[in-house]
């Protein structure tokens, strides 16, 4: 009885991922996820075929600085309605529209380019890319977090995650290989086509309802004061002043107000938690090479099977956090992410066993499904309605930054030391965030509420 019982709550956990708002999240997700390869892996490949040097490929990387820096105008995402598809689409929809027509039109324009011509008609194309592409990042954020209440935040981002890893699967091996049965030409035109899947779920989908008004949203009492503090100031200047604050403090202010002091530890943990497995990414296919693992083997078990593995955990984790709220899967994830690491330094002494391989993928990737998509969640908690895409593209700088700065040093730890070495450091580095969530439990359970503590308090 008790085990049919479980099982019962087990299916009706599942059953979220049948809700219209999680569904959504998959295309959304996938709309979110085809830019990304095209303007780095993808891309890469296209101009080394025609014998662009290293150095120049080398600088296109910095295409990706806009992914890093979104928060810049994450304000006006947030805040600013665009004439006429606002009045017709609403606030969120109209953005994420935006930024597909910017992604749409800078793939067509990157297919009728010549790189052996010239590299800036590349860079511009892709640079207008990857800026769509950061904006529409900032604006399904909002949507999704909008969309549904906390109870199911966990099954919208695993189906976002689900969503982008397959765009990342479509534009990277679908895209070498629509490249080399056809041309280059052809792959980004498909590519630009299937953009149209993100579009049509934005017309399908009704805008969100959001808890406040945002159009009037701006008009906090602290950007009235500073209108009114400034009062010889011209109309325009005192305006822009006004909307600066309100858009850009205020949701720093409204973040410290909400949580006081103990928003350095929410924040420490932003940027902690995935500095485990971001920083160790950058020497994991070095190992796979160094070990004698031939690429196809790679591709196959690395790419396509880890894709699957990591599909798998984000399920997953949307279900343990509708199963059993935010704090105690994010906990677990943690403690799986940084334990994952020491497969890495275990792998490195089997002599490039392809058993050894596939069990590796199999407990990282599964492993940084659960966490990914329980970590969204968390965050997803943490943002007021009132600056959701402001907040957000802050998190998600912050989580990032860290971890990618560390990465860049992840060579010269492995050519001083070796891999062992290294992969048990970079699973170290997950002890900090795997302390913080303890310490917002204690604090959750101080106050009554063990699996969102203080999480609901902006919500």
């Amino acid at each position: 009885m008790r085990l049919a019982t479980e099982l019962g709550r087990w299916k009706a956990a599942l059953t979220v991922y049948r809700r219209p708002s999680v569904m959504a999240m998959l295309f959304l997700g996938f709309s979110a996820g085809l830019p990304f390869m095209l303007v780095f892996a993808t891309l890469t490949a296209w101009l080394r075929e025609f014998d662009v040097s290293r150095t120049a490929i080398g600088f296109f990387s910095w295409v990706g600085i806009t992914y890093s820096i979104k928060f810049i105008w994450s304000p006006v995402v947030d805040r600013l309605p665009l004439p006429g598809l606002t009045r017709w689409l609403g606030r969120r929809r109209a953005w994420i529209l935006l930024g597909q027509i910017g992604i749409a039109a800078g793939l067509t324009g990157m297919a009728f380019t010549d790189p052996q011509a010239a590299l800036w008609p590349v860079a511009l194309c892709a640079l207008l890319v990857a800026f769509s592409s950061a904006t529409q990042d900032v604006a399904i954020d909002a949507f999704r977090i909008e969309s549904d209440i906390d109870r199911y935040q966990g099954a919208l981002a695993a189906a976002y995650q689900m969503g982008y890893r397959l765009a990342i699967l479509v534009s990277y091996t679908g895209a070498l290989y629509l490249a080399e049965l056809l041309n280059w030409q052809l792959a980004y035109l498909t590519m630009a086509a299937l953009v149209g899947v993100g579009v049509t779920t934005v017309m399908l989908r009704p805008e969100p309802i959001p808890s406040v008004d945002r159009i009037s949203a701006g008009r906090e009492p602290r950007a009235a004061a500073f209108a009114e503090r400034h009062a010889e100031l011209p109309g325009w200047a005192r305006q822009a002043g006004a909307w600066l604050v309100g858009a850009v403090v205020c949701p720093v202010t409204d973040f410290f107000g909400r949580y006081g002091r103990f928003a350095l530890i929410m924040l420490g943990l932003v940027a902690s938690f995935r500095i485990t497995d971001i920083a160790m990414a950058s020497m994991a296919n070095p190992l796979y090479i160094d070990l004698g693992y031939s690429k196809a083997v790679i591709a196959n078990i690395s790419g396509a099977y880890g894709l699957a593995m990591t599909i798998i955990g984000a399920l997953l984790g949307g279900a343990l956090t509708a199963r059993f709220g935010l704090l105690r899967p994010l906990l677990a994830g943690a403690i799986l992410a940084a334990a994952t690491n020491l497969l890495f330094a275990w792998m490195a002494g089997q002599g490039g066993a392809t058993w050894a391989l596939v069990l590796t993928i199999s407990a990282d990737n599964l492993s940084g499904g659960i966490a990914g998509s329980v970590f969204i969640a968390w965050l997803s908690s943490l943002t007021s309605t009132t600056y959701t895409a402001t907040q957000y593209a802050l998190f998600s700088s912050l989580m990032t930054l860290p971890g990618k700065f560390l990465s860049g040093f992840g060579g010269l730890v492995v050519d001083t030391l070796n891999y062992p070495v290294f992969f048990v450091i970079s699973a170290a580095m997950g002890l900090p965030a795997i302390c913080l969530i303890m310490v917002i439990m204690r604090h959750a359970a101080r106050r009554e509420t063990v699996d969102a503590g203080p999480l609901r308090d902006g919500q």
